[in-house]
C-alpha cells in the first residue's frame, strides 16, 4: 500500500467531552459514506475523562454514582468492545469508504491493515517489541477492555498497549482506538460494578509511559500517530477541520443520541446508579 501515496485529511481535534467526541466520529463516519468528506484520521483527547461503554456492553457494569463524585463522564461507544476510562491517552479515529483499499475485505483484513499505521507509531516513539495481537482471543466475560487483546489490538509482551474497536455501513468504516500515555492503567476497576481486581488489569495491560520508560506527551504521541499511518500506509495526510455539515450533524448527534441516557444506559434496569 505504501505506493499509492493517497490523500486523507487529518484532524488534530484536541480535547472534549465524551458525547461530543463520539457525536464527532459518527458525523465523520457519516459523511466519509455519504462522500461528503474526505477519509479522515481524527486524533482527540478526553476532557473530563469519561469512562466509555461498548456498543452492546451492559450499563449495569458501571457505577455511576462513583464516577460522578471522581467528576468522570459516561458514555456509550457506537462500536463494540468492553468498557474504557479515557484519561491520560492519546484517542484516534479513523473513517474511510468501505471502497477504500484500507477496507478491502473482511473486518479483521482492515483491522490488519490499520494496525500497520499503529506499530509504526509507536517505532517512531521507541517501542522496539510491539506486536499486532493475532490470535483470537476466547470469548469476553470481564467488563475491562484493556484486560484481554482483541485480534489485531497491539501488545508488548503479553500485555495490551492499544486497544481498538470498529463498525462497518452506510458505505463507510469507522475505527477508533486508544493509546494509554501515562497513569495506573488500573484506575478504571473502582468505577466498574462489581470492582476489578486492578492487580489484574495491570498484569495484563499497559501504558507508554511504562513500557518507554517515560512520559511521552499528547502531541507527541499524536505526531507519531500521522507519521506512523503516512508511511505505513502510503498516505499524504493534509491538515483540515470539520465541515458546517459535520459540525451540525455532531451536534445533533450530540444532543439527541450521546449524551441521552436513553442510548447511554442500555441494559440499566430501573435507573439503577450503583
Amino acid at each position: 500500500m505504501n505506493g499509492c501515496s493517497r490523500v486523507w485529511r487529518l484532524i488534530w481535534f484536541g480535547a472534549a467531552d465524551g458525547p461530543t467526541q463520539m457525536a464527532v466520529d459518527e458525523a465523520i463516519w457519516q459523511g466519509v459514506g455519504e462522500e461528503r468528506v474526505p477519509p479522515t484520521l481524527r486524533l482527540y483527547a478526553w476532557e473530563p475523562p469519561c469512562l466509555s461503554l461498548g456498543r452492546h456492553q451492559s450499563a449495569e457494569e458501571v457505577d455511576r454514582e462513583a464516577l460522578v463524585v471522581a467528576g468522570y463522564g459516561l458514555v456509550r461507544r457506537p462500536t463494540g468492545g468492553r468498557a474504557i476510562l479515557h484519561i491520560d491517552e492519546l484517542t484516534y479515529a479513523v473513517a474511510v469508504p468501505l471502497s477504500d483499499p484500507l477496507a478491502r475485505g473482511d473486518l479483521l483484513a482492515s483491522c490488519r491493515r490499520i494496525s500497520q499505521g499503529l506499530l509504526a507509531a509507536l517505532a517512531w516513539l521507541g517501542v522496539r517489541d510491539a506486536t499486532s495481537h493475532e490470535r483470537k482471543s476466547s470469548t469476553l466475560t470481564g467488563p475491562v477492555c484493556f484486560e484481554t487483546p482483541g485480534e489485531f489490538e497491539i501488545v508488548v509482551g503479553r500485555r495490551k498497549l492499544i486497544g481498538s474497536a470498529q463498525m462497518r455501513g452506510r458505505g463507510a468504516l469507522l475505527q477508533h482506538g486508544a493509546l494509554p500515555l501515562t497513569g495506573d492503567i488500573a484506575r478504571i476497576c473502582s468505577f466498574l460494578n462489581p470492582p476489578v481486581d486492578p492487580t489484574r488489569v495491570r498484569a495484563r495491560a499497559t501504558t507508554l509511559a511504562e513500557v518507554l520508560g517515560r512520559e511521552v506527551s499528547w502531541e507527541e504521541a499524536a505526531q507519531a500517530v500521522a507519521q506512523g499511518f503516512a508511511c505505513a500506509l502510503g498516505l499524504r495526510l493534509e491538515p483540515g477541520e470539520l465541515t458546517p455539515w459535520e459540525i451540525e450533524t455532531a451536534q445533533r448527534l450530540r444532543q439527541e443520541k450521546y449524551a441521552a441516557e436513553g442510548w447511554t444506559l442500555q441494559g440499566s434496569t430501573g435507573g439503577r446508579r450503583g
